[in-house]
């Protein structure tokens, strides 16, 4: 995680459920979905790299999220498929915590 980054406040804590998710938009219009997946929060590209369709509306359990649509796993670390029919990964960014301010660093998608 680059400490050189451009931090953006996206959401609070409290506004993620516990092994949940939050759909957001940037200021910029990027679809971010916001995971909360054993005590750690994540962010993801809001859009499965399958069908194009919002992942925050999908299930998070153990650390990966489900596309509601096909049922494509992505691990939420690193954006990657676990099954298919998803082939490719979706872009993930560098999340960082300041109290209950929940910031995400839009400088860069890791894929």
């Amino acid at each position: 995680m680059s400490e050189s980054a451009h931090w953006v406040k996206v959401a609070e804590l409290d506004e993620i459920p516990d092994e949940g998710v939050l759909g957001i938009e940037t200021d910029d219009e990027t679809p971010i979905a916001l995971v909360r997946s054993e005590g750690e929060v994540f962010a993801v590209r809001d859009v499965c790299s399958h069908a194009e369709v919002a992942l925050s509306e999908g299930e998070v359990e153990d650390g990966t999220i489900e596309c509601w649509l096909h049922g494509s796993c992505f691990d939420l670390r690193s954006g990657a498929p676990l099954n298919p029919p998803a082939t490719k990964p979706v872009p993930t960014y560098d999340v960082k915590l300041d109290g209950d301010d929940v910031l995400v660093s839009l400088d860069r998608e890791n894929s």
